[in-house]
């Protein structure tokens, strides 16, 4: 499985955001985005999700253009794990983590045992089976963190795509999502992610790459990225 961006650009009325990206990651990569706040690193991913509707360009999935699927389908190849926000409504972990596991079903199926024991099997690959009867407005930030990613799991999506998993946790907290993103990932699993702590990013992606002003301006290995000077100096504080 491949998924690339192939010259896209969008914008929010006459305010240009993204401007002619393109990139690849391939099947079974991890694949980091980095870049200030504000270049348009979750518009990017908006588009990829089909939420947006870039102005030009095309997103592809081995070659077949997202934009004819129905979106639905497009849910199903593809899983969103968002940035932490407080939660309207108190399910369950089990209930949320289910969420990603009905993506599998039609409208008018409810999730059944094959549904609910993938949900428990993503649980139990986060660590988290512990928390399956919680409620997740309860939780702390990491542990809802690590239910987000199982719901993710539950999907069996070909592609995962994270947005800022680190924020605002605590150190500790952040190495431990970051091993379990790298398992994932050892698995077979392609994801694409934007992260601030560009270190911990670098660290575990196979490619990087660097957004400003809407379009890419570096691109490279995880490792040569983490020792280019203007990296370091920009995100690292080097």
């Amino acid at each position: 499985m491949s998924l690339s961006v192939e010259n896209l650009s969008f914008a929010y009325g006459a305010a240009p955001v993204l401007r002619d990206v393109s990139f690849t990651a391939e099947g079974g990569e991890l694949v980091s985005v980095l870049g200030p706040n504000g270049v348009g690193k979750t518009t990017l991913f908006r588009c990829i999700l089909g939420t947006l509707t870039p102005q030009m360009g095309h997103i592809k999935m081995d070659g077949q253009d997202l934009a004819t699927l129905p979106p639905r389908e497009r849910a199903r190849r593809i899983a969103y794990i968002p940035q932490i926000h407080p939660p309207t409504f108190g399910y369950t972990v089990l209930d949320t983590v289910l969420m990603g596991a009905a993506r599998q079903l039609n409208a008018f199926q409810q999730p059944g045992a094959a549904q609910i024991r993938q949900a428990d099997e993503a649980l139990e690959q986060v660590g988290a089976a512990h928390l399956r009867e919680r409620n997740f407005a309860h939780l702390s930030g990491g542990e809802q963190q690590l239910v987000l990613i199982a719901r993710a799991l539950a999907q069996k999506a070909e592609v995962l795509m994270m947005d800022e998993p680190s924020l605002g946790l605590a150190p500790l907290v952040v190495q431990g999502i970051f091993d379990i993103i790298r398992e994932i990932n050892r698995q077979g699993v392609t994801i694409l992610l934007i992260e601030q702590n560009a270190n911990m990013a670098l660290k575990i992606a196979d490619v990087g790459y660097v957004l400003e002003t809407g379009r890419i301006t570096l691109t490279g290995s995880g490792k040569e990225l983490l020792s280019n000077d203007a990296v370091r100096a920009a995100y690292l504080g080097a």
